[in-house]
Order: C-alpha cells, then sequence, then structure tokens
C-alpha cells in the first residue's frame, strides 16, 4: 500500500532511530512533497505518529503546510484538525507558520469566509500576522468581494508599520479592483514609494476589467513612460481594454509594443488580440491571427465564433463550428450558445435544429442559458410550440426563459399569447415588465405601452432606465408632448440614472413631438455622446428644417472625433435637403468614401430630394442614372414629388412608369401624377389615370388632420363637416377668411385639383383637413395656448400661407405635423422657410 502512493524516502522505524536529524527532515519533507491527495496525506501522518514524530513542533507544522497545499475543502479540514494537536505555545513562529499556511490553503480553494474567520481566531489567540499573513487573508477577502472586512485589514496593515510592503500593497490594489473601488485601489498605488509591474498591471487589469477602459490605457501608456516592461498579463489586460473602447488605432499602437518588447505571443495574449480585432471591426485581421495560430485551443476558437455571432456573421459563425466539429476541439456550453443563436440570426430551422441534437446528445440541455437561446432561436424560426416544448422541460425557469418565450410570441405577432404567458409569471419584476413594454412598443402598440406602464406603477414596481427607454420611444411615436415633458419630469423626480442611450431616446422623442428646444436641452446636457446622440440631434434640426443647425452639429462632431455611420449621413442629408443647402449636402455626400462607407441606396434617395427639391431636376435624374444599384421606388418618388413640385409633366410621367414597375400597389403614385396634370390643366390625361385607379379598386386617401384639445384627440377629413362643433368652426373660418383677406391674403386656387369654377374651389380649399383643426383649436384652447396638428399628407401651399396668418394675426404659435416634417408657425414665419 505503501508503495502505491508513491512514499518511497519515508523511513522505517529502525531507520528513523538510526538517522541523523538532517536525513530525517530530508526524508519527510519529500515524502510530504509526494502527498498529492488527502489519503496520502492521512497514511504519511499515520507513519508519522508511529514513528514518534507527531509531537515534534516542525514536522506537524509541516504536514498542517502539506494539507494546506492539497487546498480541498476536506484537506484544509484535516490541516486545522491537525493544527489543534498543536501543545507549545499559540504564539510561537510555529503556530504562526501553521495559522499562514491555513488561510493561504482556504484562499486559494477559494473559501474566503472560512480564511476570514481563521485570521480572526488567530487575533483571537493572541498571534501576532506578519507581512505574509496579509497577503493571504486579502486574497480571500478578493475571492468573495468582502470589501467591509477588507477594509479593516487594510486599517490592521497601517496600524502594524507594513503598508510600506510591496508585496502587500499590491495586493491591496488588487482587492479594491476586484471589489469594484478603483478609486481606492489608485489611492494605494499613488501612495507607493517603489512600484514594481504587479502594481501597474493589478491597477491596469482593475481599469480593464471594469467600466473605464480609457483610464487602463492611459495607464499603460504611463508605465512604458516609467520604464516599467510589461509581462504578458499587462499586455492581455490593457488589449482587452482597447476592444472595450472598440478603438482599433489605439489597439494597434498597444500591440506595436509586443514586438517591440521582445514578447512572445502566448494563447492568451492571441486570444485578446483575436478578440479586440473581432470587436473593432478588424474582421479580416482578427481571422488571419486565428489562422495563424498553430495550436488553437477551445478558449480561441469560442472567442472568434462568438464574436461573429455577434456582430452578425452568422454564417461566418457555423463556419467556425463545422470547422470545430471536424478537426477542431469539442464545442462546449459557451460554443453552441454562439452557434444556436447564429441559426436564429439565419432563421436557419434546419441549423438550429442539428445544434439542438448535440446539445441533448453532450447532456448540454441541463444549462438554463442554453434552454434559454434554444427558446429564442426556435420562436425566431416561427416555431413557437417547439420553444414551448422546450420551455415546460425546463427544470429551472429563470427570468431569460419567461423572457424569451413573452418575447418570442409578440416577435411573432401573437400579443394575445404573449400576454397570457406575462400572466402566467410567477412573480413579475421591472425585467418582466420591460419586456412587455418593449415588445408593444416594436409592434407599435404605443397606447397599449403606455397603459401597461401605468398598470406597471399601479403595482409598486419600479421603473428603471430600460423602461424609460421603452416609454419615452412610444410617446415620441404617439407624438405626444404633454405627455413627454411628464416622462422627462418622471425620470428626473424619481432620480433614474440617464445614461447615453437613455438620454439619446428622450432627445428623438421630444423631437418627434416637435419640441426641438427641450430635445437640444437634453443634448447639450449630456456628457458623453455617441454616434447614435449625434444622430438623434441632427435629426432634430432635419425635422424642423433647420439644415445651418444640422450641418453645424455634423461638423462640431467630426471635431470631437466621433465617426459617423450611415445612419448619420442620411439624417444630414436629409436636413440639408430640407433645409435647401445644395453645395452643404453635395459636400457631405463625398464625404461618406473619406469615412469608409459607400453611399447606399438610402443616401442616393436623399441626394434626388436635395436636388429635385431646389429645381435641379435633369441633375437628379442624371444621379438616379448614375447609381451603382438598382433605383428603387422610393427613389423614383422623390423625383416625382420634384416634379410635382416644379412642374414638369414629360419627367413625372416616366418617373411615375417606373415607379408602377417597381411598385405597382403603389396607389399614391397615380395620385400624385393625377395631380401633376391637374396642376398642368390636362384634365383628359386626369381622367385617364382616375380611371385606371377605380379598375384597380383603389380609392385615394383622403387628407385628415388632427387637434389634441384637453386629452380628446378631434380628427377632421377634409370637405367632412360632421364634427360636433361644425357650426362654430364654420364661423370661425369665415372670420378668419375675412380677416385674412383684409391683411391682403389671396387664397391659392391651384391646390384644388378639379375641374370646377373658381367659387366651388375658394370653398373646398376652405374645407381642407388642417384648417378645420386650426380653426377648432382657436375655438377650443386658451389664447396662449400653441396649436398641435397632425396631418397624414404632405401640407398644401394654401394652408401653409393659412397657418402663417394665423399664427400672426391670432398671435399663436401653431405646429403642424405633416407626413414628411414639422412645421413650427410664429408670428407669420414658418421653420421651413417656405421650403418644403
Amino acid at each position: 500500500m505503501a508503495s502505491s502512493l508513491c512514499l518511497p524516502t519515508l523511513l522505517s522505524a529502525t531507520q528513523i532511530k538510526e538517522a541523523d536529524p538532517m536525513t530525517k527532515d530530508s526524508c519527510l519533507n519529500e515524502s510530504l512533497r509526494c502527498c498529492k491527495t488527502l489519503n496520502q496525506l492521512k497514511q504519511l501522518h499515520c507513519q508519522i505518529t508511529k514513528n514518534g514524530l507527531d509531537q515534534i513542533p516542525s514536522t506537524l507544522t509541516k504536514l498542517v503546510n502539506a494539507g494546506a497545499e492539497i487546498a480541498s475543502p476536506e484537506s484544509l479540514d484535516y490541516a486545522q484538525k491537525a493544527f489543534e494537536l498543536f501543545k507549545e505555545d499559540v504564539r510561537s513562529d510555529d503556530a504562526l507558520f501553521m495559522l499562514n499556511s491555513l488561510i493561504r490553503g482556504y484562499s486559494s480553494a477559494g473559501l474566503g469566509g472560512e480564511a476570514i474567520l481563521l485570521y480572526v481566531r488567530m487575533l483571537v489567540l493572541g498571534v501576532t500576522p506578519n507581512h505574509y499573513t496579509f497577503p493571504f487573508v486579502l486574497s480571500g477577502c478578493t475571492k468573495i468581494a468582502a470589501f467591509c472586512e477588507g477594509i479593516q485589514v487594510h486599517g490592521s496593515v497601517v496600524k502594524m508599520g507594513l503598508e510600506e510592503d510591496v508585496f502587500i500593497q499590491n495586493c491591496l490594489i488588487h482587492f479594491y479592483a476586484e471589489c469594484g473601488h478603483m478609486d481606492h485601489g489608485r489611492k494605494v498605488f499613488e501612495g507607493m514609494s517603489e512600484r514594481n509591474v504587479v502594481s501597474w498591471t493589478s491597477l491596469i487589469c482593475g481599469y480593464a476589467r471594469g467600466d473605464r477602459p480609457k483610464e487602463a490605457v492611459s495607464l499603460f501608456f504611463e508605465m512604458v513612460e516609467a520604464g516599467i516592461r510589461p509581462s504578458s498579463v499587462t499586455m492581455v489586460c490593457v488589449i482587452s481594454a482597447c476592444a472595450k473602447l472598440r478603438d482599433l488605432d489605439m489597439g494597434e499602437r498597444v500591440c506595436a509594443y509586443i514586438g517591440e518588447l521582445g514578447l512572445k505571443l502566448n494563447k492568451v495574449m492571441v486570444n485578446a488580440l483575436v478578440d479586440m480585432y473581432m470587436k473593432c471591426g478588424a474582421i479580416d485581421a482578427a481571422k488571419r491571427l486565428f489562422d495563424e495560430c498553430v495550436d488553437r485551443n477551445l478558449v480561441l476558437y469560442n472567442t472568434i465564433l462568438s464574436n461573429y455571432a455577434r456582430q452578425g456573421l452568422a454564417r461566418e459563425a457555423l463556419a467556425i463550428l463545422d470547422e470545430m466539429l471536424q478537426q477542431g476541439p469539442r464545442p462546449d456550453r459557451v460554443t453552441m450558445l454562439s452557434a444556436i443563436s447564429a441559426s436564429a440570426q439565419l432563421v436557419d430551422l434546419f441549423y438550429g435544429k442539428v445544434c439542438h441534437g448535440y446539445v441533448i446528445r453532450n447532456g448540454l440541455e441541463g444549462w438554463d442559458s442554453i434552454g434559454n437561446v434554444i427558446i429564442d432561436m426556435y420562436m425566431k424560426c416561427g416555431k413557437p410550440e417547439m420553444a414551448c416544448r422546450v420551455f415546460d422541460l425546463m427544470s429551472n425557469k429563470t427570468v431569460v426563459s419567461w423572457n424569451s418565450l413573452t418575447a418570442g410570441f409578440i416577435r411573432n405577432g401573437d400579443v394575445e399569447s404573449a400576454w397570457e404567458v406575462f400572466n402566467q409569471i410567477p412573480e413579475r419584476n421591472a425585467v418582466f415588465w420591460n419586456t412587455m413594454i418593449s415588445g408593444l412598443v416594436q409592434k407599435s402598440l404605443f397606447e397599449d405601452a403606455i397603459e401597461l406602464f401605468r398598470e406597471m406603477q399601479g403595482e409598486g414596481i419600479k421603473a428603471d432606465r430600460v423602461t424609460m427607454m421603452g416609454i419615452a420611444s412610444a410617446c415620441g411615436y404617439l407624438g405626444a408632448p404633454e405627455l413627454a415633458k411628464w416622462v422627462h419630469t418622471y425620470i428626473e423626480k424619481n432620480g433614474i440614472p440617464c445614461d447615453m442611450r437613455l438620454n439619446t431616446a428622450l432627445v428623438d422623442m421630444f423631437a418627434r413631438c416637435g419640441d426641438p428646444q427641450s430635445a437640444m436641452q437634453v443634448f447639450n446636457k449630456m456628457t458623453e455622446r455617441d454616434v447614435s446622440a449625434w444622430t438623434a440631434a441632427i435629426g432634430t434640426m432635419a425635422m424642423e428644417g433647420n439644415g445651418e443647425g444640422a450641418t453645424g452639429l455634423f461638423n462640431q462632431m467630426l471635431i470631437q472625433g466621433v465617426k459617423p455611420d450611415v445612419v448619420l449621413f442620411v439624417q444630414v442629408l436629409t436636413a440639408c435637403s430640407h433645409g435647401g443647402l445644395v453645395e452643404q449636402g453635395l459636400h457631405i455626400f463625398s464625404l461618406m468614401e473619406d469615412h469608409g462607407i459607400s453611399p447606399q441606396i438610402e443616401h442616393y434617395g436623399c441626394m434626388v430630394d436635395l436636388l429635385g427639391r431646389a429645381g435641379l431636376l435633369r441633375e437628379a435624374f442624371d444621379l438616379i442614372k448614375s447609381m451603382p444599384m438598382e433605383p428603387n421606388d422610393v427613389v423614383w418618388g422623390s423625383l416625382l414629388a420634384a416634379c410635382r413640385v416644379h412642374k414638369n409633366v414629360e419627367m413625372a410621367t416616366y418617373a411615375a412608369e417606373r415607379i408602377n414597375e417597381l411598385a405597382p400597389q403603389r396607389a399614391g403614385v397615380h395620385v400624385l401624377l393625377s395631380n401633376i396634370y391637374a396642376s398642368a390643366g390636362k384634365w383628359t390625361d386626369v381622367a385617364r389615370v382616375r380611371l385606371n385607379l377605380r379598375e384597380k379598386g383603389v380609392r385615394k386617401v383622403p387628407g385628415s388632420s388632427s387637434v389634441q384639445v384637453n386629452g380628446v384627440i378631434h380628427e377632421f377629413t377634409s370637405g367632412d363637416e360632421s364634427h360636433p362643433e361644425m357650426t362654430h368652426i364654420a364661423l370661425m373660418l369665415q372670420e378668419m377668411n375675412c380677416r385674412f383677406s383684409d391683411a391682403g391674403h389671396i387664397p391659392d386656387l391651384s391646390n384644388v385639383l378639379l375641374d370646377v369654377d373658381e367659387q366651388e374651389k375658394e370653398y373646398l380649399l376652405s374645407r381642407h383637413s388642417e384648417k378645420l383643426a386650426i380653426a377648432f383649436g382657436l375655438i377650443a384652447t386658451g389664447r396662449s395656448m400653441p396649436i398641435r396638428v397632425v396631418k397624414n399628407l404632405r401640407m398644401c401651399s394654401d394652408c401653409h400661407s393659412f397657418a402663417k396668418m394665423a399664427s400672426i394675426i391670432y398671435n399663436r404659435e401653431i405646429i403642424v405635423r405633416d407626413n414628411n416634417r414639422f412645421h413650427f408657425f410664429r408670428q407669420g414665419l414658418c421653420s421651413c422657410c417656405d421650403y418644403w
């Protein structure tokens, strides 16, 4: 038995008696070093006892240390019992060594609580800790994030005058970093008279792992300037910080030091580099580095596969999985999480089922995260019954499980089933409510989302920033300015932290509600702005026709080093179009390639709109013909709308024919073409187009406008006189027409596209829906209240002039939101400067 325990150097009792002390000690040390399991240690302890060595303090000390080295809960318990056999003075050096060994063992095993209790017992026994004790006990505090206990240990370090010990200081920095208290760690670091590579690395890693990657990178460069050579651990931490920053230039500057310092690339560094390149969008560089690595392990495969999935490159992710199955390491649950997610992105039910089968065959279905991603996959593939079956089989249904099922039903348009699941949730916390609210917003059920939010408040569930992002979005789409102000006030009163995403949602909300001043106030208070925030602010300017303001923000953004994306270019080009800034628009369009962005069809559509509005129809037509992709019906629609404004019948006919080929179901095109013919007096062509519409069973969408008074929405349709207050509205319109006529206003009868006499045209013009809404607003609201009108179609030129006159004669602010933009009428002027 003894031979099977690999203890060849253990002496017999006779040999021990005859051996000199040095031989005995050497033999015992060798035997203890061979102990790798608790059973081996117990058998060695028996032989020590048989040989009469158990009462020797040094022997007992080594036995306790061996138990601590094995560092399993059982071996540590055995070692602590061995310590109880110690008969000597507990304040001796041997006792201190044994207690230090035990504390170190418990910390190594992750049993930080026991390590702390043993440290407390040491103090109770009167044993004075030394400079070895504190690193061990601080390690225990770090393992369980025992911040309060660690603070007390730090106090003891100072009291004992050990605060200058570099090893202890490094442990303190690491402890504070792991507990998320970087300012405390930085204070220790700043107070060090001598710093080594571990000191710098501990602080850099703390910043990198937390939410302060910029400080990590900055500290790294300070470290290099101070002449401290970074280790491979340092490089891994700072590379991961660059990955969090999504800053490729910074990442490559950091990576340059690997070659300059002669550091050898190891697997961990390669993994960090691949992750950094992927997160920074340098996909080709990441794949090249991955391919060059000859000994790729599971972690590296999972890194590139998960990044592919996160970046929406699902096919590439599944190609990596195929490689793993054929020649790479065996996929684990992390691999399958990303692979199933990629299948869901592709809506590839076959591959999703293949992954599900692999999960079952390899016993991975017990993991909650795996079950949740499978539910999500089946929901996205349109198989809710399969998702429900997986859900029902889950032994532990987590928050994510319920959320995945609820969100899946909403995504598939089955709101009723989503409500059923939502009502079955045992304890609904804010996460569940947020999922339901966000889902309703995504399905354009904005009023239902607001109502659910009120119900959430009624149940005493505290809203968070995710809740308010959904509600802000719903308010924006509803165009409810009073509700928008209430939402903003609610956030401030309840102390809901406004991060960059919530602030951006608020900017967008106010912009959609026709309150650009409040939108820009929120934007200007933001301390941190990403490209989405700038896009929302530029979109605010575009909605009110402030092209100069939009281009000014765009230039300011570039100066601050924020990289524009495809969406931002759409917004700034739209602003130029609405503001008539042709030269600026052409310049900004030319900048796209400089920023690594190839113009997409949306950008060409903006440019056609820009040129067309400015009357440059031939230039717009030529641009369409030079597009690198086939123009769609939207692009031709922009040209058609411009042809109507500038009365180019020939080009309008050509554009309408192209639209009819691409999207024959678009009735609005025929209506617009009919209006163009009518404006030109070509009544035969008008009749032909309208007859074509009737044959297709398509009806023209009537003009409709709504105005909200005292929380009630009043809707008006052109020519409809069914409103209960129509008598008063008619009298108000009569009064307005008289006052406007006295002020020199002449109705623009060209907006009546019917072959009738001028008196009939004037009457029809007076019954346009926005005029009815404005007249009712003047009757039903207080003298100083703004009138807000929402129109389903583009505002005609006569109604535009009418609103300008009303704003100056009645001293009212009138805000009209048509299907294209906002018009802010103040004192006879419009924010669009009559360019729309």
